[in-house]
């Protein structure tokens, strides 16, 4: 299990799929177990359907650009 602040060092500007993440009162990922990472957001997206993962999060490493839109 990674903090957090170890998954932003370790996978720079990179969308990370995070397995039972631990979250605070915002819902706001603290740790979790890496599952897959990388530069293309469907591939991640992808690979979270092929895990079924019962608990998981996505999050993006980077600065997001300004024209992007975060679904929920």
């Amino acid at each position: 299990m990674l903090s957090r602040t170890e998954i932003e060092a370790k996978f720079d500007s990179e969308w990370v799929l995070i397995e039972d993440p631990q979250t605070d009162e915002a819902l706001e990922v603290r740790s979790g177990t890496v599952r897959c990472h990388g530069k293309d957001r469907d591939e991640v997206y992808r690979r979270a359907i092929e895990i079924r993962a019962k608990r998981f999060a996505i999050v993006y490493t980077g600065k997001m650009p300004e024209d992007a839109a975060i679904i929920l």
